[in-house]
């Protein structure tokens, strides 16, 4: 009878802490995508929603509005050292990204204000520099929103888009 009583106690238990843990994973877990240009370490903090079977671009990302460029907290662009974003000086420093995504071109924002909630109190005043790239299909379906930094340029990749821009 013991027996019984310890099985099922131990049983509840561990349906009881998987539940719990379950509701610990954030829809759009965090994520950091770090890269070097040159000597200069580039780090982006970030948000990263998932597809999960819906319209991205012109839909759940609209297009020709600021987006935070991720999900939950504006995404955090970090560097070490002086950087040119498409040819643009941009300071040592920390900052937020934000983007204006539309079918033929984005437009990459870094802005002065680092932590910000999503685009809610975005302000283009404290905006840093601005560029316009053009966006492309991505060699392959990505579920999860994320960034690459290598060979001398930042790659955002979500659904069948990539969007780059040179960070030297």
């Amino acid at each position: 009878m013991k027996k019984l009583v310890s099985l099922s106690f131990l049983i509840a238990f561990l349906l009881i802490g998987n539940h719990a843990s379950s509701q610990d994973k954030k829809a759009s877990p965090a994520a950091t995508a770090t890269g070097k240009s040159g000597n200069v370490t580039i780090t982006i903090n970030y948000s990263s929603p998932s597809v999960k079977g819906r319209k991205i671009w012109g839909d759940l990302v609209p297009f020709g509005k600021v987006w935070r460029t991720g999900a939950d907290e504006a995404t955090i662009f970090e560097t070490d050292g002086d950087l040119k974003i498409e040819g643009q000086k941009l300071p040592k420093g920390k900052y937020s990204l934000f983007t204006i995504p539309e079918e033929k071109s984005w437009t990459i924002i870094i802005n002065k204000k680092a932590n910000q909630w999503g685009a809610y109190s975005y302000k283009q005043e404290d905006d840093v520099l601005r560029v316009k790239v053009k966006p492309g299909k991505s060699a392959s379906f990505n579920e999860s929103l994320g960034f690459v930094v290598a060979d001398g340029k930042v790659s955002i990749r979500w659904e069948n888009m990539e969007v780059s821009f040179k960070a030297q």
